[in-house]
């Protein structure tokens, strides 16, 4: 398979994750109760943050195609911008891969979020309370998975 085919492919999977992300959480806000509104409202939070993401994301590597298609071959700007989203899409993995071991270990839900730039990794999780051991699992799966020492990662609880 081509690098031209796989770039597209992956394009195509992210804007259909997009999709599949705006469509749940449209059909998961609904008018609910004032005893259910905290749980629904922190709910929210993770699916409207993920379809967000995912929202930006689509829109940077649209605009990295364009920046591709428009360019020479073999010019800088074309192999930046292929770094850029090749970048951009192990970000993604990364993340997707982090959030779904955290879940596994008995977290609610949680968001992980790895900076472009830097290699700070923020992971917000869905818990009443954020203890020692808690944390530490957290750590560990960061830093076995993404190779981030845990100076550089921030957990934020919310329950």
């Amino acid at each position: 398979m081509t690098k031209k085919r796989k770039i597209i492919v992956l394009s195509c999977m992210i804007a259909l994750l997009a999709v599949t992300a705006i469509f749940n959480f449209a059909l998961t806000t609904n008018t609910v109760d004032t005893t259910e509104s905290s749980v629904v409202s922190s709910a929210n939070y993770f699916s409207q943050y993920r379809t967000e993401r995912m929202s930006t994301r689509s829109e940077e590597l649209v605009q990295l195609d364009a920046i591709i298609a428009s360019a020479t071959d073999n010019s800088a700007e074309k192999n930046d911008a292929l770094k850029m989203k090749m970048e951009i899409t192990e970000i993604t993995e990364k993340e997707l891969l982090l959030e779904s071991l955290i879940k596994a270990y008995g977290f609610e839900d949680a968001v992980v979020v790895i900076g472009l730039e830097s290699n700070n990794v923020n992971v917000i999780a869905k818990t009443d309370e954020l203890s020692t051991d808690d944390a530490i699992i957290i750590y560990t799966i960061i830093s076995e998975e993404a190779n981030i020492t845990p100076e550089n990662v921030k957990i934020i609880p919310i329950s």
